[in-house]
């Protein structure tokens, strides 16, 4: 749970900026307001997105929600877990609300947009909700609370077919880093995704949108753009009619003052050559990819929908490692799909030990309603989904410990994100992506943050890593090259 402000708030108009968040605007706004944001990077560009809205309209924001006129709750509603996440902040916030500490509370984002009506019949002293695709009028459902007006509760709006602006935002994430959306939506029809329902079709926002929005965050600080969206490498098809991920990456790395620019959600078809050698040859996209498999057995796959089969995986997969040089690969799997064999679990398990994956999660799977994979049969029980989790997590884990393991003593570039006392510091090497891999607990003296620096690594600590910062008088850029041991990893 994500609640606001941090410490550096980051609209694109300077007096905006100034301004947030300040006693004395506090006083004249039209009203104050806490914000929690709940879920993916994807939903928390639409809550920087309301943000920037409420600010600019006026509204104050503030670090408690004990107090304020009223607090938004942008939700996650993706599985059941999340689901359960979410109504807890809600009830929470209602205590306030029961208390007299908050005149009302608003939720936002995929919760009502998965369960519409049913969540005001479910909780009704929620004041207004809002849909994912409302988003634009928060300043509206915000004015009709403060102004104690009880009709038109509810503001769902269909699924565009034209990208959103996500320009004008008040940032959650620090200044140097952001999250840059670049489609909308989802094509796939996996059997038990509940996402198109929640975020509608692929729509692709428009290289040129893109690229201004890109512009407007390096302006504001950022070096490190994190590429979000539910399908990446579909990029371009709806608008286009082609995959044009290249093209945007291309134009992307002219940008002067961006340093990083991070993969996520690259779905493993329309991974073309084009676009492996794009990253190969680039020396602002790092070599750090994320690539949700969920699972290696066909006959899963199959009842998946997944579109993919086991040979053209690790065919990718050894293709990228063998072109990418120091590559880093992140990936997903869903264990315990209904039908999932005792012998298809272990083939995922061989997969895991004999690929080896720098950084993994794992998920039991949810049975979502309204999903295809409801009606299909076999399903498992919870102690044998959680079960296969916790094996195969267990083995993940001796893989990320022995590349951990592997850096010991070697020399890499880490972005500094922020200071936990006079002498140390926490950061991240290009293998970890913000708020998913792990960190580096930098020592060392005269450091910033947002800026990057050669860290000698000591020692692993868990999925963290432990090391000193010693400036030369003459410093250069660490040797970002793996060292021989990880990149045996990698083979």
């Amino acid at each position: 749970m994500q609640q606001l402000p941090i410490v550096e708030l980051s609209p694109p108009q300077p007096d905006v900026a100034a301004s947030a968040g300040a006693e004395d605007d506090a006083a004249r706004a039209k009203g104050t307001y806490a914000f929690i944001s709940l879920g993916c990077p994807k939903n928390l560009v639409d809550s920087e997105r309301m943000l920037g809205a409420l600010t600019i309209d006026g509204y104050a924001l503030v670090s408690n929600p004990d107090g304020a006129d009223f607090v938004i709750v942008n939700t996650c509603g993706f599985i059941e877990s999340s689901r359960q996440e979410s109504k807890s902040v809600i009830h929470e916030m209602l205590d306030l609300k029961r208390a007299g500490r908050t005149r009302g509370v608003i939720v936002a984002g995929c919760l009502p947009e998965r369960l519409g009506g049913k969540l005001l019949e479910e909780i009704p002293e929620i004041d207004h909700v809002v849909g994912v695709f409302g988003r634009e009028e928060i300043t509206r459902v915000a004015d009709h609370l403060i102004g104690g007006m009880k009709e038109q509760r509810s503001v769902f709006r269909p699924a565009p077919i034209k990208a959103m602006d996500d320009r004008a935002r008040l940032r959650i994430t620090p200044k140097h880093f952001a999250y840059l959306k670049i489609s909308e939506g989802c094509d796939r029809t996996c059997t038990f995704c509940s996402i198109p329902m929640m975020r509608g079709k692929h729509v692709t926002k428009p290289i040129e949108m893109v690229l201004e929005e890109a512009r407007e965050l390096v302006g504001d600080g950022v070096r490190e753009l994190n590429i979000v969206a539910q399908d990446t490498t579909y990029y371009g098809m709806d608008l286009y009619g082609e995959v044009r991920l290249v093209e945007l990456l291309k134009e992307l790395e002219k940008i002067e003052g961006l340093d990083w620019i991070r993969l996520m959600y690259l779905y493993p078809i329309n991974f073309t050559d084009e676009l492996i050698d794009t990253i190969a040859a680039s020396t602002k996209i790092i070599p750090y990819l994320d690539m949700p498999l969920q699972h290696i057995s066909d006959p899963v796959l199959k009842r998946m929908q997944r579109r993919v089969k086991s040979a053209q995986t690790i065919e990718l997969v050894t293709k990228l490692r063998e072109r990418i040089p120091n590559l880093v690969l992140r990936t997903t799997f869903v264990v315990g799909f209904p039908g999932e064999t005792d012998a298809q679990f272990e083939e995922l398990k061989q997969f895991v030990a004999e690929t080896r994956f720098q950084r993994m999660g794992v998920f039991t799977y949810s049975l979502e309603p309204d999903t295809p994979a409801v009606k299909l049969d076999g399903h498992l029980p919870e102690e044998v989904k959680n079960a296969r989790r916790d094996e195969l997590m267990a083995l993940q884990q001796e893989i990320a410990f022995e590349f951990g393991d592997s850096l010991v003593g070697y020399e890499l570039d880490v972005l500094i994100d922020e200071q936990i006392d006079e002498t140390t510091w926490l950061g991240r090497t290009y293998a970890d992506a913000p708020e998913i891999d792990g960190n580096v607990y930098v020592r060392g003296e005269g450091l910033e943050i947002g800026k990057f620096v050669p860290v000698v690594i000591e020692a692993r600590q868990d999925y963290d890593l432990i090391g000193v910062y010693e400036p030369d008088d003459e410093e250069e850029d660490a040797d970002e090259e793996l060292p021989e041991a990880a990149a045996t990893i990698n083979s």
